[in-house]
């Protein structure tokens, strides 16, 4: 798995490629979102458009991840879902929990309150 992290209008964007697996790549998730938090970071959108595949560790690290920002005073959003990562998440009913948008235009812009009117 890979990750990268960019700001997008005082959003950050956290590119994920790959797998998410127990192991590396949950705690490079994991590490990531807490360093943004740390930064003073409380917008974050999650893209998962490259994202192949995800294992019941990593639906517990999106969870994590969700609680940790939400603990901090912040909102994590999720974008761009693949059809894997769409089908584990209606599975385990979490589609219900998370904030998620079509795309990453859609989830920046939903921070800024005037236009998720």
């Amino acid at each position: 798995m890979k990750l990268s992290t960019r700001e997008v209008s005082h959003v950050a964007v956290v590119d994920i490629t790959g797998q998410i697996v127990l192991g590396d790549a949950t705690g490079a998730l994991r590490n990531a979102v807490r360093d943004l938090v740390s930064q003073g970071k409380k917008k974050i959108v999650l893209n998962l458009a490259h994202v192949s595949y995800i294992d019941s560790s990593g639906v517990g690290e999106l969870v994590g991840s969700f609680t940790t920002v939400r603990n901090a005073g912040g909102e994590l959003k999720l974008a761009s879902l693949t059809q894997k990562v769409r089908d584990v998440l209606h599975v385990t009913k979490l589609y219900t929990v998370f904030d998620i948008k079509e795309d990453e235009f859609t989830a920046i812009k939903s921070f800024d309150y005037f236009f998720a009117k």
